[in-house]
């Protein structure tokens, strides 16, 4: 079955990751099931309507079902949903989870900052080590996520302000955290989220595997700017991300 084809005509989002398309693929099969068990009970409902038509049955009877059709149907859904969860969900949320790619040498290095309303992109510079931040050394205007200045990994990390740029075909491990309040960075066409939560660094990873630009949604109510926090993701060429990250200047000023 061509999900593709499917997720176009139902005008549903782009697939751009590796994993995205299992993910789409278990998520086709659930509301596929869902879809079966609602047209099935939606019959059985009409046929008890039809059934046990008051005109036909005029008097009620109080001894109920005899048959355990229904009973082993309920069984039978209990076994799907249980498949579902433990064969596919499961596994691919610990693959999410657990299997981060820390020493493939070619994964790209982010942390990504939360606040009302925008988010800070801060990439691991040449020596592919994300720096040290501290809210102490938060300054208006300048150092917005903190930069520790001491920090050697921190002297090469530079920032991007609503706008993560990821290159094609690398994994990326992206650590998520907030100064304020929660919030959630969701990238849905990389099948992807994780909440930003203040105090906390969680990780998340993917490789994206298809070129194009697309919204960043929060996936948390974070405040009355809420709507307005408004960011995009674009995934480029090697050859093309190569290039924007050479032009890039570091955050803190070079002694």
């Amino acid at each position: 079955m061509n999900f593709d084809s499917i997720n176009e005509a139902l005008w549903m989002t782009d697939v751009a990751s590796e994993h995205g398309a299992v993910s789409n693929h278990m998520l086709a099969v659930v509301h596929w099931v869902m879809g079966l068990l609602a047209a099935g009970w939606g019959i059985f409902l009409l046929y008890c309507i039809w059934r046990f038509r008051a005109k036909k049955h005029p008097n009620a009877k109080y001894h109920g079902v005899t048959s355990h059709f229904s009973t082993h149907l309920e069984v039978g859904v209990v076994i799907v949903e249980v498949v579902l969860l433990l064969g596919f969900a499961f596994p691919l949320w610990a693959m999410r989870v657990d299997d981060l790619p820390k020493d493939d040498p070619n994964v790209l290095r982010i942390r990504a900052v939360g606040e009302q309303f925008r988010w800070t992109f801060q990439y691991a510079g040449a020596d592919k080590l994300i720096g040290l931040t501290d809210h102490t050394e938060i300054t208006a205007g300048g150092n917005a996520i903190g930069l520790v200045a001491e920090d050697p990994n921190a002297k090469d990390d530079f920032t991007t302000l609503n706008d993560l740029v990821l290159p094609k075909g690398r994994p990326v491990i992206i650590q998520v955290t907030s100064k304020d309040v929660i919030h959630g960075l969701a990238l849905i066409p990389m099948f992807i989220q994780q909440d930003a939560i203040p105090g906390r660094e969680i990780p998340m990873w993917f490789t994206p595997n298809q070129v194009g630009e697309w919204d960043i949604v929060c996936a948390q109510l974070c405040g009355a700017g809420h709507a307005k926090m408004a960011a995009t993701v674009r995934v480029l060429e090697a050859e093309e991300f190569d290039q924007w990250y050479s032009e890039q200047r570091p955050l803190l000023p070079q002694q």
